[in-house]
């Protein structure tokens, strides 16, 4: 591409001039460019002043990564329930990280991709709740949420004069027009609540929505360490006794907001959310999107499953300890948030094969060695060779061992 010179510039006499504001170069009063390219290795660091890169830049998450605090906010990652429908219990978890509360049972299903709508622009999942029945109760819970690690909000300094605003994002869907809401509060002492509201303006409509929350000047926050610090709910629709004014930090168990919309009491309406983010700031930016490796890692902090993928997963390695018991060491592919509890799908979930004989557990005993690995006894029907190598592999495809280190 032919250049000019600054020289061959200077020589025009000023007939050209350029408006850094718009990007356009003038050749005696004729618009000649717009969008201005600069040749390669026009830019060199003697023409970056040091003062315009500073640490606070650098270390920024706007411009480093990792804006988003919220892990899986495009429900992307589904290890439990693999995108099959849940009536779930409290407490019980939907897609990764984000788990449901109903005090009263069986009052809404939830599953990923509920109803298979097309998402929003630029995402694939999204997770869906839908009523049950028809249900309203001053003292009974209904919400979706997700708990935040208290070493990952340190920064926010919450509970302090020096507490940051939050900016909010995610889209939404529901069957309902109206008033939705939703909180932020701390955890775990659930003491100091911020309800909030967004507007669902029309039904069966992803929407885009942002609520900017100031950072809370008061309260005991947790702020480091491995315990819960924070969570972010969406309400379905709890009753009187846990909701409050909206727009105000309250020192009350909120999970939303006084006269908001209850997608438990229309029985059959959905409620469908992706794309949640939450960052420091009161300006909320386009949402983080992490590579799937990075996403399922930051999930198996909290829960991993082994399994479930097809009729013969592998398992671990290990020795016969005896003619009908097996002992192997999983090691864990990410280290734990911490010491999981295990589970398994069914005391007949494992094989053993020591390479001669195969035979079905018929009990398993597991635990967790720290953070970092778990321990396996399994004993079987079979007869086993002692003291002999052995593998240990699921026993069907829906067969699975799990561990668990949830907030």
């Amino acid at each position: 591409m032919p250049t000019t010179t600054a020289t061959e510039l200077a020589q025009l006499g000023g007939l050209v001039t350029t408006d850094t504001s718009t990007s356009t170069v003038t050749v005696n009063g004729t618009l000649a460019a717009t969008a201005i390219a600069l040749p390669n290795n026009s830019v060199s660091t003697a023409s970056i002043s040091n003062s315009s890169v500073t640490a606070a830049k650098l270390s920024n998450p706007q411009y480093t990564g990792f804006r988003n605090r919220i892990i899986n906010g495009d429900m992307r990652i589904d290890q439990r329930n693999g995108g099959t429908s849940v009536t779930p219990t409290s407490g019980q978890y939907l897609v990764d990280r984000f788990f449901a509360v109903q005090s009263v049972a069986s009052k809404y299903s939830a599953q990923q991709n509920a109803g298979a709508v097309t998402p929003p622009t630029g995402f694939s999942n999204y997770q869906g709740t839908t009523s049950l029945s028809t249900y309203s109760s001053a003292s009974d819970q209904f919400y979706i949420a997700q708990r935040i690690e208290a070493s990952n909000i340190g920064d926010l300094a919450f509970g302090t004069a020096s507490a940051q605003s939050v900016a909010l994002s995610f889209w939404v869907r529901s069957s309902l027009s109206g008033t939705h809401s939703g909180s932020l509060i701390n955890a775990p002492t659930f003491n100091r609540s911020y309800p909030f509201t967004f507007t669902v303006n029309a039904a069966n409509t992803w929407e885009f929505k942002t609520v900017i929350i100031p950072g809370d000047t008061s309260g005991t926050w947790a702020t480091s360490g491995t315990g819960a610090g924070l969570q972010v709910t969406f309400n379905l629709g709890s009753g009187s006794s846990f909701v409050g004014t909206a727009g105000a930090w309250n020192g009350n168990t909120n999970y939303g907001a006084t006269g908001a919309v209850s997608v438990v009491g229309t029985n059959g309406a959905t409620f469908y959310i992706t794309g949640v983010q939450l960052e420091a700031g009161s300006t909320a930016t386009d949402f983080e999107r992490r590579p799937y490796g990075t996403e399922l890692a930051l999930c198996q902090r909290y829960f991993q499953s082994y399994g479930g993928q097809s009729v013969n997963d592998m398992i671990t390695m290990g020795a016969t300890s005896g003619t009908s018991t097996f002992v192997g060491i999983v090691q864990l592919p990410v280290t734990m948030r911490t010491s999981p509890s295990v589970g398994y799908s069914a005391a007949s979930a494992l094989t053993i094969d020591d390479n001669g004989l195969a035979g079905t557990s018929s009990a398993i005993t597991t635990g967790a060695y720290g953070f970092t690995s778990a321990y396996l006894v399994v004993t079987t029907g079979a007869t086993l060779v002692t003291n002999r190598p052995a593998r240990c592999y699921t026993n069907g495809s829906s067969a699975r061992l799990t561990w668990s280190a949830e907030l």
